[in-house]
């Protein structure tokens, strides 16, 4: 009885702490952690109000700019620049607001990585490597 008891408390404390852990990642630059902002499309005048810091693992790879302007093919212009390199998949023309967030596509409106939105100034992309891509706003 004792140990069924120990056990239960155990896999509580283990829940919890998971439950802490994510919402602590979830943190906004701000410090913050905003559920009613997470997983909501991001509009595009909030996304071209200010540049996004790409980063990885903690570290700032470069700048891109989300407008709100449409092009030819209805999604938004985007700004990559060249120092991006193979941080990002090859052939970005555009973004577009998603389910959850935002997509960087290609010219043809193909998804080629999506960032889930976890407040106004973080959107996540995870990856098959196991290594996440962030959008932070601002530089």
């Amino acid at each position: 009885m004792k140990s069924e008891l120990l056990r239960t408390a155990l896999v509580g404390l283990g829940l919890a702490s998971a439950l802490v852990g994510s919402q602590a990642a979830a943190q906004d630059g701000l410090g913050g952690v905003h559920p009613e902002q997470a997983n909501i499309p991001l509009k595009p005048a909030d996304a071209a109000a200010q540049p996004w810091t790409l980063e990885q693992q903690g570290r700032s790879l470069c700048v891109i700019r989300l407008g709100d302007s449409k092009n030819s093919s209805g999604a938004f212009e985007v700004s990559v620049p060249p120092d991006c390199g193979g941080n990002l998949p090859a052939g970005i023309a555009a973004w577009r607001p998603v389910s959850d967030g935002a997509a960087l596509v290609d010219a043809d409106g193909r998804v080629l990585i999506d960032f889930n939105r976890w407040s106004n100034s973080l959107l996540v992309a995870s990856r098959g490597s196991g290594v996440d891509l962030q959008l932070r706003r601002g530089r």
